[in-house]
């Protein structure tokens, strides 16, 4: 689908779904980040996810835009996470974008800001007049790289996601169309 120097987006594939599969099953290591106040996912509903997805790769039955992609390196070809768009109000066409990365033997290597810059490139293109991000004061990463790509905080909610016996902030970020083009004094993407 795109392909930058290091990574590459595309769609899900059927040897994708071995590997997707175990990196879902509760006790992941990335899961500690991504939003964990939620829970680790049901292994039924992690089942029934991968049998929706290898419906939708053999049907070729894929959104425009895309919702989901798989985040790969391009010398392998491996997945180590995925991309997803959804939407923080869809009758304002207001959409969200999120990065995972499972491999933490991927993590601090530059796969995830070069993978967001792609995915927010390709989003913008779609028409999409902002972007946010959303993520707690717990997942350092994510915040520096929301903020390395240009994403503004707009909205601290303070001591509002519990985890492991501690209270973080629920933060949000947001990113417009002009200021990722350079149409104004945003700060320049990388």
């Amino acid at each position: 689908m795109i392909d930058g120097e290091r990574v590459r987006l595309r769609d899900f594939r059927a040897k994708d779904l071995g590997p997707y599969e175990r990196w879902m099953q509760p006790g992941a290591r990335w899961q500690e980040f991504d939003a964990p106040y939620f829970g680790a996912p049901d292994p039924t509903w992690v089942r029934d996810h991968v049998e929706g997805l290898q419906e939708r790769i053999e049907s070729g039955a894929w959104e425009d835009p895309r919702r989901r992609v798989v985040l790969a390196r391009r010398g392998d070809d491996e997945l180590i996470g995925t991309l997803a768009r959804y939407w923080i109000c869809e009758a304002t066409e207001w959409p969200g974008v999120g990065i995972d990365i499972y491999d933490p033997d991927a993590w601090g290597r530059g796969y995830g800001s070069e993978a967001l810059t792609l995915w927010c490139d390709y989003l913008f293109a779609q028409g999409y007049h902002r972007l946010d991000m959303r993520t707690w004061s717990g997942n350092e990463r994510m915040m520096r790289l929301a903020e390395k790509l240009g994403f503004r905080l707009e909205a601290r909610f303070r001591e509002a996601r519990p985890v492991d016996g501690k209270r973080y902030d629920g933060l949000a970020y947001g990113l417009l169309r002009a200021e990722w083009c350079g149409i104004d004094s945003a700060p320049p993407r990388p």
